[in-house]
């Protein structure tokens, strides 16, 4: 989730009803688009032949922490990416670059679950993601409400969450249940944020950085759904 800066005056919400309708359609098939891209390459990479290797390197000892910093600084630069106005193929690669940063976060959890929590888990996250996120996505165009406000107690959310999970990882003690539910319940939240921004907040001509946005945000929920229902399969990865 991240909190940008918008014109009201040049939003989505303020161009013809023919305009607005083009860009929401726009975000939502570069969002699909993004969603089967990462499914593709997240399935090279759990069942490539380096992939355990890969995974407990990634989170052995501190490592987990190198690998979210990293994560978090691809992130910001394939965000700004994303938002210049400088050309149209500097988007794509901000998004492009995001979608393989997400696949490799991912690798960790997502080779356990395929590999030790059950048959099904995977798809019944994804079954879980798309009904949560139709859902919200379903309250913000019928209720046409702006959620923008929340992106200041999302962003504090953010830090506080990091802060747990850094602690986890220094003084060795599992996050547990607990913190997966909140954590699907900020992951709603950004993606009601998300959802509000392409609606009321982007410009007509944003359609790459609002699908990032919103990617970033289902992806976030999907993750904590996945560890959500490893605790019931006795595979969690915290």
């Amino acid at each position: 989730m991240r909190e940008q800066t918008f014109s009201l005056s040049d939003s989505a919400a303020s161009s013809l009803p023919a305009e607005r309708a083009a860009f929401i359609r726009r975000t939502y098939a570069h969002l699909a688009v993004a969603i089967l891209l990462f499914t593709g390459l997240e399935y090279y990479l759990v069942n490539a032949p380096f992939a355990a290797k890969l995974a407990a390197s990634m989170t052995g000892g501190m490592s987990w922490l190198i690998v979210l910093g990293l994560f978090m600084g691809v992130s910001y630069i394939a965000d700004k990416l994303a938002t210049s106005g400088s050309s149209q193929q500097m988007q794509y690669l901000g998004l492009g670059l995001f979608i393989i940063a997400e696949a490799i976060v991912f690798l960790p959890l997502l080779f356990i679950a395929t590999h030790f929590g059950g048959e099904g888990l995977i798809p019944t996250a994804g079954l879980m993601t798309l009904l949560l996120v139709g859902g919200i996505t379903a309250t913000v165009f019928i209720t046409k409400k702006d959620f923008s406000f929340m992106g200041g107690i999302l962003s504090m959310g953010a830090f506080v969450a990091l802060g747990f999970i850094a602690c986890s990882m220094i003084f060795g003690f599992s996050l547990g249940l607990i913190f997966s539910s909140v954590m699907i319940l900020f992951a709603g939240g950004s993606v009601l944020y998300s959802t509000s921004n392409i609606l009321h907040q982007y410009r007509t001509d944003q359609h790459v950085a609002a699908s990032l946005s919103l990617f970033a945000s289902v992806a976030l929920l999907f993750y904590y759904i996945v560890q959500f229902l490893m605790h019931f399969a006795g595979g969690s990865d915290d």
